[in-house]
């Protein structure tokens, strides 16, 4: 059963800002216990500020993060099934979870928002297929019960989906946290809310809209967990919130709504550039204060 209390942490879009901002923004809050996770996200160029601008792929970096930090859960908010195969995907989040010694979440998602042509022209940049919705969808479940299946079978398997094809696929070395390491999935569809009812251990959804919309997402996600006989307290409730550094108070209220409706997992996300000593600001502001 998921802790009740809030948990909070951060997100550092890695566009449109230097590597070594980001690691000295993890190293920081690292060293406070009251943030008690960071995430990335998962985009090959920038879907905001100067379209040229940089971006860091995510799993690389987490990784690199993961070797320089000692205690925050971290993991990607959430990781785009478009971009790289399932198997090869299990193997490198089981890297980082060895890397971490046994710290990631390991968020996943459909893939990029088609509608935002900043996310959509990452595809033909870099030669990945966009395939329809409905492709998406069928790929992406087939894709988490592969991928938990190669963390947990102690014997190679074949795995012929409709959409993944696998042969003598085994998970070598495993990952450190048993049976695997946490799934979040990211997403508001009734297709995804799915996938989450039958796979996921945390649920995350962006916030910023009208929470009687996010409530009622979370009421589907409950129908559809009765419907295959799980509780749904089950799945910790996980929102993203953007951090407003001139008015805090905003972010505050967001906040309090958020737990309110039901949210205990709070990634604040904070926009480059990076204020200094930006996750003591954000542990004082938003989380000691309560």
């Amino acid at each position: 059963m998921p802790d009740s209390r809030p948990r909070f942490g951060i997100m550092t879009a890695p566009s449109q800002v230097d590597y070594h901002d980001v690691r000295r923004v993890w190293r920081e809050a690292d060293a406070i216990p009251e943030i008690e996770h960071a995430w990335l996200y998962d985009h090959l160029m920038p879907i905001f500020g100067d379209p040229l601008g940089p971006t860091y792929e995510g799993w690389t970096l987490l990784s690199a993060l993961a070797a320089q930090t000692r205690r925050l859960r971290l993991g990607l908010l959430v990781t785009s099934n478009r971009f790289r195969p399932p198997a090869l995907l299990a193997k490198i989040a089981t890297t980082v979870d060895i890397v971490s010694g046994g710290r990631l979440d390991f968020g996943i998602g459909v893939g990029s928002r088609p509608d935002l042509p900043q996310a959509r022209r990452e595809y033909e940049a870099h030669g990945v297929p966009f395939h329809d919705t409905a492709h998406a969808v069928g790929s992406f479940a087939e894709a988490v019960t592969v991928i938990r299946r190669l963390w947990t079978e102690a014997e190679p398997f074949d795995f012929d989906g409709t959409y993944v094809q696998l042969a003598g696929a085994f998970g070598d070395p495993k990952p450190v946290q048993r049976p695997h390491p946490p799934i979040m999935i990211g997403g508001r569809s009734n297709a995804t809310l799915r996938v989450v009812a039958e796979h996921a251990d945390l649920w995350n959804i962006p916030g910023g809209q009208d929470m009687d919309d996010l409530l009622r997402r979370s009421a589907v996600l409950d129908r559809y967990c009765a419907e295959i006989g799980r509780d749904p307290a089950t799945i910790t409730r996980s929102i993203h919130l953007p951090v407003s550094y001139d008015k805090p108070g905003e972010t505050r209220k967001a906040i309090a709504e958020a737990i309110e409706a039901g949210f205990r997992h709070i990634v604040l996300g904070l926009l480059p550039p990076y204020p200094a000593a930006v996750a003591r600001w954000v542990a004082d502001e938003f989380v000691t204060t309560g």
